[in-house]
């Protein structure tokens, strides 16, 4: 966490005519009530870094406010739903915060392009998914930066419940949009292979200008369905919600639903399970 945070600061200094960093720590974190990250981050020696890059345009004048947050997992174990077998690629987990990698790449691409009339906050709730006697358990209840309340079924879905509280924090932020990408679940790997990316959202508009950016780009992306029926496996008898669904079938589709308890109805915004 404390090199993502590194290079988010080097990329503030080297573009300081558009971008300010803020590096919250655990004690901030902690008195902004980011109770579902802090509780991921709690089991690491290795404290936890909250990055917000702030880019705004040469001369002002915004017309619009976006915020892209990428998942920030510098290592999953699992936890203590651990990551066992070939199939979990546990020695690979240093890549889990590769949706964090994304966020800073693009990060300072705006900075050599200096776009006008945009804002864009960039945000990664960096940390270690960890074992030890100070972690989250099966069965805890955490409380996330916007009051809902989560039971941990599974310690290995953790990335969701980091992305839960840099979430909320984006929507304070008085964006317009917000794009959140992550290495988030195995299922989309299944269901697309590992060149295509599944999106998620329940704005068509918003939809209809990633597409139309991926033909450029030549990124491949594919619209997976917001089932809201899905919902139903994702109550909980002791919390506002599970943190995995009751059936494993449309893992992508629940992980989603999830995520989308932490966005502000007025805010338009899509998932990236990459």
């Amino acid at each position: 966490a404390f090199v993502l945070a590194e290079e988010a600061s080097k990329i503030a200094s080297t573009y300081s005519d558009v971008f300010t960093a803020t590096i919250l720590d655990e004690e901030r974190c902690r008195e902004l009530k980011m109770g579902s990250y802090l509780a991921v981050a709690a089991a690491s020696a290795n404290p936890p870094r909250f990055i917000h890059l702030c880019y705004k345009p040469p001369g002002g004048n915004v017309k619009r406010k976006l915020a892209i947050v990428g998942k920030g997992l510098t290592f999953d174990s699992g936890g203590y739903n651990i990551k066992i077998g070939a199939v979990c690629n546990i020695e690979l987990m240093k890549w889990d915060m590769g949706g964090s990698a994304a966020v800073l790449g693009a990060a300072k691409a705006l900075g050599e392009i200096k776009p006008p009339g945009v804002e864009v906050h960039f945000i990664v709730a960096a940390c270690e998914n960890m074992i030890s006697g100070t972690g989250m358990r099966p069965g805890d209840i955490v409380t996330a930066s916007n009051g809902k309340t989560i039971e941990v079924d599974n310690t290995d879905a953790e990335g969701r419940l980091t992305l839960a509280d840099a979430l909320v924090y984006a929507c304070k932020q008085g964006v317009d949009k917000i794009i959140d990408l992550a290495t988030l679940t195995g299922f989309c790997r299944v269901a697309l292979g590992p060149s295509i990316a599944g999106i998620l959202t329940p704005s068509d508009e918003l939809h209809e200008e990633v597409a139309a950016a991926s033909e450029v780009s030549g990124e491949k992306f594919w619209r997976l369905p917001l089932e809201e029926s899905y919902w139903e496996t994702m109550k909980s008898g002791v919390a506002d919600m599970l943190n995995t669904g009751a059936i494993p079938q449309g893992g992508v589709i629940t992980a989603a639903l999830f995520l989308k308890q932490f966005v502000d109805e007025k805010v338009q915004w899509m998932h990236i399970d990459v």
